[in-house]
C-alpha cells in the first residue's frame, strides 16, 4: 500500500504545519508518503519533511490522479478530497484530514470519503451529527515549535497577506512592498502593563473582527492593556478588525505581521488571546502557547475546552456575544489586581496530550486500519 497526501494550499497555516508533522510520524511508523502541493507553495522547505516524503508540485487539481502510483493507494487529503480523486476503484482507500468544523457549514463536501479523521472532538462530533464515517478519536495536533524557523529579531512587517486570484489583491500586492520601503519597521518590545497577544493568521475562521466589535469597548477602558497582533491576512480582513478596534486609544494595539519565529514570541505575552470558537477546529496557536509556558485565555466553547485548562493552562471566559463583554472585563480587572496567573508547565499530563509521541500513537491504530481496509479491496 501506498500513501498519497494531497495539500494544495498556497498559503502557509496551521494546516501546513499539521501536514508536516503528519509526515515525520507516519515515517515513524514506517509508512512514507508522497505529497502533493502546491506549486507556488514555497514553504515545505522550510518545516523539517522526512527524508522519506516525496514531494510533487501539481500544477492544476485535474493532474492529480497522474501523479498516483500504480497498486493499492491510501489518499488522504487535507480537507475534502478534490472530486477527482473520489470515484470508487478497487485498492484505493479515499479518507481526508478535517481541518474544519462542519458545523455552519455544507457536510456534503465530505461525501463519498471511506474515512474522515477529526483534528478535535468538536469536529468528529460534527461529522457523526451529519452521518459521515468520521474516525472515533480525534487526531489533535503537535505543538510543533522544534521544525518551524526561529532567531532573529521581531520587527513589524506586512500585514496584509494578498490573494492573487483577485485583481485588487494584485494591484495593491504589487503597490505595498513600494510602501513599506518607507515605513519604519521597528523592533517589538513589551511595554509597561499586561500584554495580550494574537499570533495568527487573520483568516475569516478566527471572527477577529466580530470578537472585537464585543471586546474593544472593554479594551478601551483598560489602557494598562496592550493587545499585540502577530499575523497577516487578506485585504478585507484587516479592514474589518482596523473597523472593529478603531476606538481603541492611538498605540493600545500594534500589528507587526506575519512572523517565522512564534518560539520567540509566545514567551514575550502575558496571554494568547483566541478568536472565537465555533468555526475553529482545533488552534495549535493554543498548543504552541502553553508548550511556551504562555497561559492562553479564550472562549469557554469547544474546541478550545478541549485545549485549555481553566485556572492550569489558562482562562476560559463567558462567550463576549452574550455578555457584551462583561465577563472579559471582570476578567481583565482580577488581573490587573494582581490575580495569580496559571502556570501551563506544571500542566504535565494535559501537554502529554499534544506531544509527537501521544500523536504517533494515536496514529497506530488509524494506519492499521487503513492497511486492513485496503487488504479487504
Amino acid at each position: 500500500m501506498k500513501l498519497v497526501q494531497i495539500n494544495l494550499q498556497p498559503h502557509f497555516g496551521g494546516g501546513e504545519v499539521y501536514t508536516a508533522f503528519l509526515c515525520r510520524a507516519l515515517s515513524q511508523l514506517g509508512m512514507p508518503t508522497r505529497l502533493l502541493v502546491h506549486p507556488r507553495a514555497g514553504f515545505w522547505d522550510r518545516l523539517g519533511l522526512p527524508a522519506d516524503t516525496e514531494r510533487i508540485a501539481v500544477a492544476d487539481a485535474t493532474d492529480l490522479p497522474q501523479h498516483l502510483p500504480a497498486g493499492p493507494v491510501w489518499l488522504l487529503s487535507h480537507g475534502p478530497l478534490p472530486s477527482g480523486l473520489r470515484a470508487v476503484l478497487p485498492g484505493r482507500l479515499r479518507t481526508a484530514i478535517a481541518h474544519m468544523p462542519v458545523q455552519g457549514r455544507d457536510p456534503a463536501a465530505f461525501a463519498d470519503h471511506d474515512r474522515i479523521y477529526a483534528v478535535s472532538g468538536w469536529v468528529r462530533d460534527g461529522l457523526q451529527a451529519a452521518d459521515l464515517p468520521a474516525w472515533d478519536e480525534p487526531l489533535y495536533g503537535v505543538a510543533d515549535l522544534a521544525n518551524r524557523p526561529g532567531g532573529g529579531e521581531i520587527r513589524r512587517s506586512s500585514r496584509y497577506d494578498w490573494d492573487r486570484r483577485k485583481g485588487r489583491d494584485r494591484l495593491l500586492g504589487w503597490l505595498e512592498p513600494l510602501v513599506e520601503m518607507l515605513r519604519p519597521h521597528p523592533a517589538f518590545e513589551r511595554r509597561p502593563g499586561l500584554t495580550l497577544g494574537i499570533v495568527s493568521r487573520l483568516t475569516p475562521i478566527k471572527q477577529f473582527p466580530l470578537l472585537f466589535s464585543n471586546l474593544a469597548p472593554v479594551l478601551a477602558r483598560h489602557p494598562q492593556v496592550h493587545l499585540e497582533i502577530f499575523g497577516s491576512g487578506g485585504y478585507a480582513s484587516v479592514r474589518d478588525l482596523d473597523r472593529a478596534l478603531a476606538e481603541l486609544p492611538a498605540g493600545q494595539v500594534r500589528f507587526w505581521g506575519q512572523q517565522g519565529n512564534v518560539a520567540d514570541i509566545y514567551p514575550q505575552l502575558d496571554y494568547l488571546l483566541s478568536g472565537l470558537p465555533e468555526k475553529e477546529a482545533l488552534g495549535l496557536n493554543i498548543i504552541e502557547a502553553q508548550a511556551c509556558g504562555t497561559p492562553v485565555i479564550a472562549v469557554n466553547a469547544p474546541p478550545f475546552t478541549e485545549t485549555v485548562v481553566n485556572d492550569l493552562t489558562g482562562f476560559l471566559y463567558r462567550d463576549p456575544r452574550q455578555d457584551a463583554g462583561g465577563d472579559f472585563g471582570r476578567l481583565l480587572d482580577e488581573l490587573l489586581a494582581g490575580r495569580a496567573k496559571p502556570r501551563p508547565e506544571l500542566a504535565g499530563s494535559h501537554l502529554a496530550r499534544f506531544s509527537f509521541e501521544a500523536f504517533v500513537e494515536r496514529l497506530r491504530p488509524v494506519v492499521a486500519d487503513a492497511e486492513g481496509q485496503i487488504k479487504r479491496e
